[in-house]
């Protein structure tokens, strides 16, 4: 739900929606069309401007790190994509490799208009890799840009996709947090839970401990039971400890952008500020409108 209403506010504040007021204010030929229209115009253009001039901000003003080094919390990273396990993602209507997938499709109506059927994204997770370390970046609810798109039509039909593929430089702003396996690792937990498992097998358990084969488990078998469980959880934390730390980069938890793009920070830096120079304009230009309408109504 989240994502698919960022996603459909990006839509909002990059598209033509003051363009469409604009044209429904010239429709309807009256001073309070025009107010409504002008107003509506302006709200959306100073939510625009804001949430462009937020963005920027935050791309400006965090410096690019390495995965190896990063701090906890909100970072800049920059990489190659690689796609995360063996089984590649596949595009919804391309059904070509990927790391990542938006799709939608439209049916032509009889009064030709095109109406969105079907539209969603992938939430799969893909690696980021900038020779320093490995990243995991997990995409739910990210603001995602990228120059790949394909679009094609059959009959009444119009299909598109857009996709971020493998070996593609990405460029990422989140929320970067590394797990540590051994810090993590809990004894008594594993233990419960390692214990819980050899009594659903009664059979197995009884035939490893049940040492005078009584049918029952003395309180001395119970505890050589006990006892080889707390090797297994000290091999399990013996082999947490030799695992590498998980980086991973995701959404925010306090609002701030999480963006990813194929495009590098100074083209995306460069298209936040003209949508934020744009919105301002439109923002002002809706105002003055407002002014001319209420003086000559």
């Amino acid at each position: 739900m989240l994502a698919s209403f960022r996603h459909s506010y990006a839509q909002l504040v990059t598209s033509g929606a003051q363009l469409f007021l604009l044209l429904a204010g010239v429709h309807m030929e009256s001073a309070s069309g025009w107010l409504y229209c002008l107003a509506l115009m302006a709200a959306i253009s100073l939510a625009a401007w804001l949430s462009a001039l937020n963005r920027l901000r935050a791309i400006r003003g965090t410096p690019t790190s390495k995965i190896a080094a990063a701090a906890q919390g909100y970072v800049e990273l920059t990489g190659q994509g690689e796609p995360f396990g063996d089984t590649p993602l596949l595009g919804k209507l391309t059904h070509l490799p990927c790391l990542w997938y938006r799709y939608k499709v439209e049916h032509r109506t009889s009064r030709d208009k095109w109406v969105t059927t079907d539209s969603g994204q992938s939430t799969d997770s893909f690696l980021l890799q900038d020779g320093s370390g490995v990243c995991v970046v997990d995409p739910e609810n990210a603001e995602i840009t990228t120059k790949h798109r394909e679009h094609w039509r059959v009959g009444d039909y119009r299909y598109t996709e857009w996709k971020l593929v493998r070996q593609d430089m990405i460029y990422i702003l989140g929320e970067f947090r590394t797990q540590n396996s051994a810090a993590e690792f809990d004894s008594r937990a594993e233990l419960n839970a390692l214990l819980t498992d050899w009594k659903k097998d009664r059979q197995e358990l009884f035939r490893r401990f049940d040492l005078n084969q009584d049918g029952e488990l003395s309180e001395d078998e119970w505890q050589l039971a006990r006892q080889a469980a707390r090797r297994e959880v000290a091999k399990m934390q013996r082999d947490a400890q030799m695992m590498p730390d998980l980086h991973i980069i995701g959404s925010t938890q306090d609002g701030k952008p999480f963006l990813i793009s194929n495009f590098d920070e100074k083209k995306l830096s460069r298209r936040f500020l003209l949508w934020a120079w744009a919105h301002l304009a439109i923002f002002f230009g809706a105002i003055v409108g407002i002014g001319w309408v209420l003086q000559h109504a």
